[in-house]
């Protein structure tokens, strides 16, 4: 495009990095030991870690003394208490394995949460946000005060909302049930992960929100597919609304949050008990921009705040390499 003229106009390079574990609860200036780091989460994000270490050790090579910084995924929601992020299991398979609840999308939810606490007049005053990010992988985070207090994707991003493919939050004894009628461990990994969600529900019709609601009249499948959807989501907002004793902000972002205006009036029908009430002709027109589609009689304000990862690695990486540079 023109932007860069040789390599060595780079002076640093910013990379996503899923998994942080408990490691890192902030992004962090990439050496040998982040790197084996890095490499030494790689099992609990097989198919994320080991391509974003790929780019890094690439980057390594092809820009030597470069500095390179990780942002990760899990850092934003490292706040969580213990209560919130521990699993009902003997405790030794955490000490053993750190099996526990780590959330993801924290770099939408950070950029968001953010956002939100900016345009809704609460930097430097307490807050308690909700931040919903939906797309074709789900997630929602209740913030208290710039702290995550919980969040619904848990060890692994199929744990939380309904997905496009991803089933979200089913009855733990199903897998095993299906393997007793003779499907294999990678076959029910394989049904869970890329069969189920929205696609499963509509009957294989789609794992796209759009062609859900072009159908929904007509096809019951993909009626079906959006309600449970919505009813999810909806539970999901009123639990985090009791984690947070109340609410002051509410913030749609993703693909699905930030254009699908049918998806937002559905999931805050019914929650006007806990103060949210929807401009029905501002959602309409809140496609993907930024703007405040609550009523102004509203006790909650509700957003849709398209994110914007990539800014969040920019800002992270010029922040560390400045301290680095100055030090």
């Amino acid at each position: 495009l023109g932007i860069l003229k040789s390599l060595q106009d780079i002076h640093a390079v910013g990379h996503r990095v899923v998994h942080g574990g408990e490691d890192y609860s902030d992004s962090v200036l990439i050496d040998d030991k982040a790197i084996e780091t890095i490499d030494k989460l790689s099992h609990l994000a097989p198919l994320h870690n080991p391509p974003n270490l790929k780019g890094i050790l690439a980057c390594k090579e092809i820009l030597p003394g470069v500095p390179q910084v990780a942002v990760f995924d899990t850092a934003f929601h490292q706040t969580m208490p213990e209560k919130a992020y521990m699993y009902a299991l003997p405790v030794d398979l955490y000490e053993r394995y750190k099996i526990r609840r780590y959330g993801f999308h924290g770099t939408s939810h950070r950029y968001v949460h953010s956002r939100a606490k900016v345009l809704a007049g609460l930097e430097d005053k307490p807050s308690r946000i909700i931040t919903a990010h939906l797309g074709n992988g789900c997630s929602i985070a209740a913030v208290k005060d710039g702290n995550v207090l919980d969040t619904s994707m848990g060890f692994t991003p199929l744990e939380g909302l309904v997905m496009g493919t991803r089933s979200g939050d089913i009855d733990p004894s199903l897998p095993f049930f299906l393997m007793d009628q003779g499907m294999s461990a990678r076959e029910v990994s394989q049904l869970l992960q890329k069969k189920s969600g929205l696609l499963g529900l509509s009957k294989g019709l789609s794992n796209d929100m759009r062609v859900l609601m072009q159908s929904a009249q007509t096809n019951k499948h993909a009626r079906l597919a959006v309600e449970v959807f919505c009813y999810r989501l909806k539970k999901y907002i009123g639990a985090y609304s009791a984690v947070l004793n109340g609410l002051d902000v509410l913030v749609f972002t993703g693909g699905i949050g930030e254009n699908a205006f049918a998806i937002r009036k559905e999931t805050c029908s019914g929650l006007e008990y806990l103060g949210i009430k929807i401009d029905e002709e501002l959602n309409k027109k809140a496609i993907g921009k930024e703007l405040l589609i609550s009523t102004t009689d509203s006790m909650v304000k509700v957003y849709v705040i398209p994110t914007d990862e990539e800014l969040v690695i920019a800002q992270e990486t010029q922040k560390i390499v400045s301290k680095l540079l100055n030090s």
